[in-house]
């Protein structure tokens, strides 16, 4: 199941690369990305995740210690992806994803849905999140 979602993520990303100028610096770009960010979630490493959130966004919706602070009573279990959608433009795409989260303190689990969107930035040459942490409070 796992790598049939990596192999349609590849597939969405590659089209959405070959839409962009320099396709398959894009498609690379966004596939390093994804799986950066999708990794530093399974190994619970919420400090650096806030290094893919677009600034603009960081500076409308600033990402507080407490925040993260909550987010370290946790260990990720599971990370899937069950939806991804493509923007019209190819610049972006969402991604519906649920995490399952195990509590360190109270060992319970919890399941939290969170959506991601991501954007290229021509500027930058990056693809970056436009959305902030998920919240475990769900």
């Amino acid at each position: 199941m796992r790598q049939a979602i990596s192999r349609a993520l590849i597939i969405l990303i590659g089209a959405l690369a070959l839409s962009a100028c320099g396709g398959n610096q894009v498609q690379r770009s966004g596939t390093e990305t994804l799986d950066a960010w999708e990794s530093l979630v399974r190994w619970s490493e919420f400090d650096a995740l806030i290094d893919f959130i677009h600034p603009d966004y960081l500076q409308a919706n600033p990402v507080t210690p407490l925040d993260v602070d909550r987010l370290h009573q946790f260990r990720v279990t599971e990370y899937r992806v069950r939806q991804i959608l493509a923007d019209p433009d190819g610049e972006g795409l969402e991604r519906q994803v649920r995490l399952r989260l195990y509590h360190v303190h109270s060992a319970h689990e919890r399941v939290v849905d969170y959506r991601e969107i991501w954007r290229y930035d021509q500027d930058r040459k990056a693809w970056l999140l436009h959305a902030g942490l998920p919240d475990p409070r769900q």
